[in-house]
């Protein structure tokens, strides 16, 4: 997971999610269900990588970068200093994090008929 490609994933998810579910009457609760724990999937291990979390060290580890927060800046592309952010980039970080759910939310939105 990384910042720049967990907004793409999630809203791949969301329509996946969608397709497989289209023949099936509306269930908003089911659809909170599956929110709630695609949110808790994508937050917990995406928050682990960027606090480095030890439990991430496999995940970062396969993607070829430093560290997890390495890996959730910068995805092997960008050539952003992991090691000297501060709080700009925590705040930064913080409102990406925020917009994950809006992601999910586009990916499942059902289309009218």
């Amino acid at each position: 997971m990384s910042f720049l490609i967990d907004p793409a994933l999630l809203y791949a998810g969301g329509k996946t999610y969608r397709a497989l579910t289209s023949d099936q009457p509306a269930d908003a609760k089911r659809d909170a269900a599956v929110g709630v724990a695609a949110m808790a999937l994508f937050w917990g291990v995406s928050i682990g990588l960027y606090r480095d979390q030890r439990w991430t060290t496999p995940v970062w580890k396969l993607c070829r970068a430093r560290s997890g927060r390495d890996w959730m800046l910068n995805s092997g592309v960008l050539r952003i200093d992991e090691t000297a952010v501060g709080r700009p980039t925590h705040l930064v970080a913080a409102a990406i994090f925020a917009t994950y759910p809006l992601w999910l939310a586009l990916g499942m939105r059902r289309r009218s008929a």
